[in-house]
């Protein structure tokens, strides 16, 4: 819900943004840790500051701005930004959070950057599994697509992608339903490899872009069942162990639901982007295209100041919560899993 606007000449609410937009020196030194608002977390650490941290002018005038910020229309949020030569297109809630982002970095003398991350790179990858119309509790689904989409988070763009198509080995025929949702014919999957085979192609092509090894990454999922269900399912189904590079991930839905502070029924994939103000781009329900569309929300929210990091993992099977307090730690280099005994 929209913030009720303050009854305020505007021209006081302009003289505060002004202000707001001169250099103001912080007290702290660039060695010492920076500590970040809006209850957020710092590299793995929680910000220990002290009440005196706050009292200091540079976080009274941050918190002043944000208070006008929240008052601000979207045509005067879109005009501010404009001005700055920042995205404009978003719902209320996006742009304000844009806004406050950009004024924060200035005030804790940091130049704005489009490339703030953990990693070198991040990995998007959204599986196709096969499905029925009905989905019952006993039926078995089968990744029949992996793809990747490889995500420069230094020039924000995608710099590679990966696809391949997946024989299923315990429905080898698509249900008619799969095949309209997917766009994934029975001739796709009768002419692909294996999954074991096209995992080990996954792992060379990652290899060749050196990543864990040259290059930082990460994996980013849009939620969390493609690798606690269907690649836990899969790699089950082939008989071969869960791969290491794949035990931790960023659930981006958890990412824009906190750095948005928006409810989890308004993070979907569609959602996410219409709240961006952007549009699907693409096949619905094609592996490659959902990881395109998921990878542009990622750029938008490395644009806005998140920094995305691993939320999530698979210990022992079981799907688990990783803690923004943990240390950050890139996935390690791509090895192909032994196969079960």
């Amino acid at each position: 819900m929209e913030e009720q606007k303050e009854n305020r000449p505007q021209g006081a609410r302009n003289e505060a943004l002004a202000r707001a937009e001169r250099p103001a020196l912080p007290s702290h030194t660039p060695g010492k840790q920076r500590c970040r608002l809006d209850g957020e977390e710092n590299n793995g650490q929680h910000c220990t500051s002290s009440s005196s941290d706050y009292s200091d002018p540079v976080y009274k005038e941050i918190a002043v701005t944000n208070g006008y910020i929240n008052r601000m229309s979207r045509d005067e949020l879109r005009a501010k930004l404009a001005e700055f030569k920042l995205e404009t297109r978003g719902v209320k809630d996006v742009l304000k959070k844009r806004l406050k982002n950009y004024y924060k970095k200035q005030k804790l003398m940091q130049e704005p950057s489009n490339g703030d991350s953990y990693y070198d790179y991040i990995c998007v990858i959204d599986f196709e599994a096969t499905c029925e119309e009905d989905n019952q509790p006993e039926f078995t689904h089968e990744i029949i697509e992996f793809p990747i989409v490889l995500l420069n988070t230094r020039t924000l763009e995608i710099e590679d992608t990966f696809q391949q198509y997946v024989k299923p080995e315990i429905n080898p025929q698509l249900s008619n339903f799969c095949i309209n949702l997917t766009g994934i014919t029975q001739d796709h999957v009768d002419k692909a490899d294996a999954f074991p085979q096209v995992l080990q192609n996954v792992v060379e092509w990652m290899r060749q872009r050196e990543l864990g090894t040259k290059y930082s990454y990460t994996i980013l999922t849009d939620g969390s069942w493609d690798m606690s269900k269907f690649l836990n399912i899969q790699c089950r189904i082939s008989r071969i162990k869960y791969p290491p590079f794949a035990k931790k991930w960023i659930n981006i839905r958890k990412s824009y639901g906190n750095f948005y502070k928006v409810p989890r029924n308004q993070t979907k994939l569609t959602i996410m982007l219409e709240k961006l103000g952007m549009n699907y781009d693409g096949r619905p329900h094609s592996g490659l295209d959902d990881s395109k569309n998921i990878a542009r929300i990622a750029i938008r929210m490395l644009q806005d100041g998140c920094e995305l990091r691993v939320n999530e993992r698979m210990h022992g099977g079981q799907l688990m919560t990783v803690s923004s307090s943990a240390p950050v730690e890139g996935a390690p280099a791509p090895q192909m899993p032994r196969f079960r005994n």
